[in-house]
């Protein structure tokens, strides 16, 4: 019966860590994984030490499990991070400035939604509910489910 509870346990952390999905910070790389995997690329443009708003997005959205789930099966996450108590190294803080712009983002947080072919679905923000309408509204962005 121990066996039986160790080997469960076993595969229930490998099954959530196998299901979570990583933020990327290279812009060239989400895209190339999104159009290789047929996946949405979400980019998160965020402060994320300083941004009230940006924080409560990524609690009551991006940490949960539900979020990390359907973002395993469906998305390619690309986090483009502009803290203040934090330096970044100059080339990435250079790399999110030059997607700042290209994406024209003047507030945080502005998520970007991407088709899996790198061209612009839409825009989204922090809004309240958790993850079922933010999932909602990718979903409505990129056309899935």
């Amino acid at each position: 019966m121990k066996r039986f509870f160790l080997t469960l346990a076993v595969l229930l952390s490998v099954g959530a860590f196998v299901s979570a999905q990583e933020w990327l910070s290279d812009y060239p790389q989400a895209l190339a994984q999104a159009k290789a995997q047929k996946k949405a690329v979400v980019i998160d443009f965020t402060g994320s030490d300083w941004c009230t708003w940006c924080m409560k997005l990524d609690r009551e959205v991006f940490a949960t499990a539900e979020f990390k789930n359907y973002a395993a099966q469906n998305l390619v996450l690309l986090r483009a991070d502009f803290p203040k108590r934090h330096a970044l190294p100059a080339a990435q803080e250079a790399h999110n400035e030059k997607l700042a712009a290209r994406y024209h983002v003047n507030a945080f947080p502005t998520v970007i939604v991407l088709r899996s072919d790198g061209s612009k679905a839409g825009e989204l923000g922090y809004q309240p509910g958790g993850p079922r309408p933010f999932l909602r509204s990718v979903e409505k962005l990129t056309g899935t489910r």
